[in-house]
């Protein structure tokens, strides 16, 4: 698994290693020495899965398809974005010149608040839609709605709510039950 995210310690380190994985960090920016770095890590470790954020992959399209192209990375199974939403002309690029037109993009919304994943697309479950992150995550209760708070029509514009508490949600801050009220 390589993880190219500052995404803290739950997805960097206690999460992989739990589920008896490994993570792959690199310091530094992923261009340098050259534009194909990100890709040559790739292919010299075998990565399964790279998820990363849409200002990354906006920063490697710059570089156009050869850094990629150079590098064999067959070994990945899965593409990840977060951190924002993901354009649709860099999904398209990060699907079909990254991962060949064969893997799926697991687009991810959540927050360091919310304690994991929100919504997101699942391979196999949902349909991947460019530049959207899909349906919400089991045990997430989200709609959009209107500021009056009833529920938007399919493609309007509204607020995200979370209806119910989750599983990941804060629920007191240790020995300081009050504070957190």
């Amino acid at each position: 698994m390589l993880l190219l995210r500052a995404a803290g310690h739950s997805y960097i380190a206690y999460g992989p290693l739990l589920n008896g994985t490994h993570t792959l960090l690199f310091e530094g920016t992923p261009t340098h020495p050259g534009p194909d770095r990100l890709w040559d890590i790739v292919a010299k470790h075998k990565a399964t899965t790279l998820y990363t954020a849409p200002t990354a992959i906006r920063a490697l399209m710059v570089h156009g398809d050869a850094p990629v192209k150079k590098h064999d990375l067959s070994s990945l199974r899965i593409l990840g974005s977060v951190g924002e939403p993901i354009n649709e002309e860099a999904w398209r690029w990060y699907h079909d010149v990254v991962g060949g037109g064969r893997l799926p993009i697991v687009d991810t919304w959540w927050q360091t608040e919310t304690g994991g994943i929100m919504i997101t697309s699942l391979p196999g479950a949902t349909d991947m839609k460019p530049g959207m992150a899909t349906k919400p995550f089991f045990g997430i209760d989200a709609r959009v709605v209107r500021a009056d708070g009833e529920e938007c029509e399919p493609g309007e514009g509204g607020f995200l709510v979370v209806d119910k508490p989750w599983p990941g949600m804060m629920r007191t801050v240790y020995g300081d039950h009050d504070r957190f009220k």
